[in-house]
């Protein structure tokens, strides 16, 4: 373990800099809690890529990035005497003790599983009064509705196995194909929807972050789509002037080198 000394005065020198930056740099001065959000946003998004990379250097770095952030608020905060770092580091632990009665009260759990259904009925108790409350509004789709689902298997809403939820997907796409038919943009565009939620509730039941699973699909599709224009340039094409067929010769070859 990290010796606690070593963590405590690297977490202190953190602040000592955010304290120091706030009164002498006219662009920290500037900035507010609002003008800080679309950072925090993209600091996120670079923190996923670098862990999708499985780059441990990258990950260091984007998770300074982002604790300077969440100093940062707390910062502003006190200023506006709102509450500061302190107040949000004993709210986070209050709650993680409040929330694991599993491991600082007397409740006994079998498995990961009734750890989050534990979860949820302990948020409900705290005056929630819909377990969905706490999924943000501006998630993306995808993301939104991964933790909806996780929240409502939170306290039983799910199917019991992975067959009935593959014909629960098969059902959706048989309902997409009949609106196809029907050529209505309307309902295509609710039956596609339908479908997608399918997919991503199928992800849980095999173990796959559908989020991860896409973002590796095209990144691969990207390596493969750039092969392709490399070989057709090295050959002295253009690839709107190519067949298909002669595209899907350089794309057999991107495939074949992974």
């Amino acid at each position: 373990m990290e010796n606690q000394d070593k963590r405590l005065e690297a977490f202190g020198r953190l602040l000592t800099i955010m304290d120091e930056l706030r009164e002498k740099c006219p662009w920290d001065r500037k900035q507010t809690m609002e003008t800080l959000r679309p950072l925090t946003i993209e600091e996120l998004y670079e923190l996923a890529d670098a862990i999708l990379k499985k780059d441990g250097d990258e990950i260091k770095k984007e998770l300074g990035d982002i604790m300077l952030h969440l100093v940062f608020y707390s910062k502003i905060a006190s200023e506006l005497n709102l509450f500061d770092i302190t107040d949000v580091l004993n709210g986070i632990c209050d709650k993680l003790i409040h929330r694991h009665p599993h491991i600082y009260g007397n409740i006994e759990v079998q498995n990961e599983e009734e750890v989050k259904q534990n979860w949820e009925k302990l948020k409900l108790k705290e005056g929630k009064s819909s377990v969905l409350e706490g999924v943000p509004v501006s998630l993306p789709a995808m993301v939104k509705a991964i933790r909806i689902q996780e929240k409502a298997r939170g306290v039983g809403f799910d199917w019991d196995t992975k067959a009935q939820v593959i014909e629960k997907v098969y059902e959706e796409l048989e309902e997409l194909k009949v609106e196809l038919e029907k050529n209505d943009s309307r309902q295509i565009e609710a039956e596609f929807g339908d479908f997608l939620f399918s997919i991503i509730n199928l992800s849980r039941f095999v173990d796959v972050n559908p989020e991860n699973a896409l973002e590796k699909t095209n990144l691969k599709f990207i390596n493969r789509f750039q092969f392709l224009e490399k070989r057709a340039k090295e050959n002295g094409k253009e690839l709107k002037d190519m067949t298909l067929n002669e595209m899907e010769s350089f794309w057999n070859e991107a495939k074949a080198k992974g």
